[in-house]
C-alpha cells in the first residue's frame, strides 16, 4: 500500500457575490490537494465562520479574501484573522489593483494579492504558495506597487548585513522560514530574528513588502 500524501489544503472563500462564491467552489472542487471548508459573503460572518471551524479543529489553512464588502471589509477582515488566528494565511482576490488598496492589504497581512481575471492556475499557485509560508502577487500589482514603496526608495544605502540579505533574497523567492533555514543551515528562530531586523530597517511591516524591495533592488524576481 502507499503512503498517503500530505493532507489537502484547508481553503475558505470570502466574497459578497454568490456567483464569484458558486465559481470558485467549482474550480477548488477540481483541485485534488485543496479542500473548501466554507465560505461566507461578509468579513464579519468569515470571522465568525472560521472560529467555528478553528474549534472544531479544521480552521483553515488559506482564506480568499475580497476586498469591498459590506460589514466589515477584506482589509479589516484580513487584519482581524492574522491577529487571532496567525497561522491562517489570507490571499487576496479581488478586482481592485488600486495601490492604496493593495498596501493596505499587505499591511494587514495577506501573504498574496490577485485579481479576478487571474486564471484559474494562478489563484491556485497563490494559494500553495501562502500555503508553504510564501508570497504571490499578480503580475500587474507587483509592477504597480514596487514603484510605489516610497519609504524604501529613500534608503538607498540600508546597512544589512550579509545573512540578512541571504535571508532577504530567499523571502522575495517564495521561500518558507522552514525552507530558509534549511538552506542556510541556520534555525527557524534565527531567519525570523534577521528578517525581524531586516524590516526594520528598511522600514517595512510584513516580507511581502521585504520580497517586494528585493525585487525592485534587483536582488530577486517574483
Amino acid at each position: 500500500m502507499s503512503p498517503a500524501g500530505p493532507p489537502p489544503i484547508r481553503v475558505f472563500v470570502v466574497d459578497d457575490h454568490a456567483v464569484v462564491r458558486m465559481g470558485l467552489r467549482v474550480f477548488l472542487d477540481a483541485v485534488p490537494d485543496v479542500e473548501l471548508v466554507g465560505e461566507a459573503a461578509t468579513g464579519r460572518s468569515a470571522l465568525q465562520r472560521i472560529d467555528h471551524l478553528a474549534r472544531q479543529g479544521r480552521a483553515p489553512h488559506v482564506v480568499l479574501m475580497d476586498l469591498v464588502m459590506h460589514d466589515l471589509d477584506g482589509v479589516a477582515a484580513t487584519a482581524e484573522i492574522r491577529r487571532c488566528r496567525p497561522g491562517v494565511q489570507v490571499v487576496v482576490l479581488t478586482s481592485f489593483g488600486e495601490v492604496h488598496r493593495v498596501h493596505a492589504a499587505l499591511t494587514a497581512g495577506a501573504a498574496g494579492y490577485v485579481l479576478k481575471d487571474a486564471q484559474v492556475d494562478e489563484i491556485v499557485h497563490a494559494i500553495r504558495e501562502a500555503h508553504r509560508g510564501g508570497v504571490h502577487l499578480d503580475q500587474t500589482v507587483t509592477r504597480t506597487i514596487t514603484h510605489s514603496l516610497t519609504e524604501a526608495q529613500q534608503q538607498e544605502d540600508v546597512p544589512l548585513t550579509a545573512r540578512e540579505r541571504d535571508v532577504l533574497v530567499l523571502v522575495a523567492q517564495g521561500r518558507s522560514n522552514r525552507e530558509v533555514a534549511r538552506t542556510l543551515s541556520i534555525g527557524e528562530r534565527t531567519v525570523q530574528t534577521h528578517l525581524s531586523h531586516v524590516l526594520a530597517k528598511l522600514g517595512l511591516e510584513s516580507r511581502t513588502q521585504a520580497a517586494l524591495w528585493a525585487v525592485r533592488k534587483g536582488l530577486a524576481s517574483i
